[in-house]
């Protein structure tokens, strides 16, 4: 009896050690597939999760596709260490990914990010028109033009003009066009007011909207950041002065679809709230949407004595105190010295 006692409890040691070797090599090898590659080409793999889709899903379509082995295994992993949610979007697997790796991209959410840039100086229509052409963003504004923003986006403005702010902004795919502009007015109103809370003393705007429009017409007349405070300086004695603007963007700006890259004598003599060589003071909107900078040197206008300036023909422009001096710099870039490449602007990225 004592043997056969004995016996029993040598065969349960040796079957609780044999269970223990046998739990040890599964747990070895279940850390080693953890951490074993996927099956991936050369080339990233991206894969697509889409909208309210399921861990099991997406894990069982790698498998069947071949790119991961023990799918079930993944998904008992995941319930193992809490990682069952995961987002939506784009992610890219490359070579060396692993099961660890790819549950922990899908449940941090970390997809493919693009980016887009709207540049300083456009328009709201223009800037909408960029957005539309990226396929990659969904289009959620339901064909709503620049005009009807305020309302779509539900924003406490009467005109969208130069409240988006230019920038380059990331995204991922199918991420709705309404977010990368509410971002922008965000990013507008608080570039605004800081600027407005920072202002040099004695600028003439009466609020921070003001500047804005001020800004604009800064943007769209100069390209060259050396001459972004000194344009603003002109600009700003001449309201001091209750002289008229006399600035050709805002005159294009009133035109719309009108201006055909001609402007006009009948044009500068056609009354509309843009023609500053009509009205005197600001325009009723800005013009464009301005950059940080151009809003900086609105609100921080150069000193100095200049009050007229004339484009050189090379994006540049050359300042003038008196209206002979002023006639006589026009003569000299505009007529007898005209280059054949003239351009008002500098060079896009000059």
């Amino acid at each position: 009896m004592r043997k056969l006692l004995q016996f029993a409890l040598y065969l349960s040691g040796f079957t609780v050690l044999f269970g223990a070797l046998a739990l040890s090599l599964c747990a070895y090898q279940y850390f080693q597939w953890l951490d074993r590659p996927l099956n991936l080409d050369e080339r990233p793999f991206i894969l697509n999760v889409p909208e309210n889709s399921n861990l099991t899903q997406v894990v069982y379509e790698l498998g069947v596709s071949g790119y991961l082995a023990w799918p079930r295994l993944l998904l008992l992993h995941a319930r193992w260490a809490d990682q069952q949610q995961i987002r939506a979007g784009e992610f890219r697997l490359v070579q060396g990914d692993t099961p660890r790796t790819l549950l922990n991209k899908l449940n941090l959410g970390e997809v493919v990010t693009y980016r887009i840039t709207l540049p300083e100086g456009r328009t709201t229509a223009q800037m909408l028109e960029l957005l539309r052409g990226d396929t990659r963003l969904e289009d959620d504004l339901k064909g709503a033009t620049a005009a009807q923003l305020p309302q779509v986006l539900n924003l406490d403005i009467a005109h969208t003009e130069g409240w988006f702010y230019p920038d380059t902004y990331v995204f991922a795919r199918g991420t709705p066009m309404s977010r990368i502009l509410l971002q922008a007015h965000r990013r507008m109103q608080e570039t605004l007011e800081r600027e407005w809370q920072a202002r040099a003393v004695g600028t003439p705007y009466q609020n921070p909207y003001e500047a804005l429009i001020m800004a604009s017409i800064v943007e769209r007349e100069t390209g060259l950041a050396s001459e972004r405070a000194e344009i603003a300086g002109v600009f700003v004695r001449r309201l001091q002065m209750g002289m008229r603007l006399q600035t050709d963007p805002t005159i294009i700006y009133g035109l719309g679809d009108e201006f055909r890259g001609n402007l006009t004598r009948e044009h500068l003599r056609r009354e509309t709230p843009y023609n500053t060589y009509v009205i005197r003071g600001l325009p009723p909107t800005p013009i464009a949407n301005p950059g940080g900078e151009a809003i900086r040197a609105a609100l921080h206008p150069a000193e100095g004595t200049a009050l007229f300036f004339v484009a050189r023909g090379d994006g540049s422009h050359q300042f003038s105190d008196t209206l002979e001096e002023h006639n006589a710099a026009v003569r000299h870039f505009q007529i007898e010295n005209r280059a054949q490449q003239y351009r008002s602007a500098p060079v896009p990225g000059g």
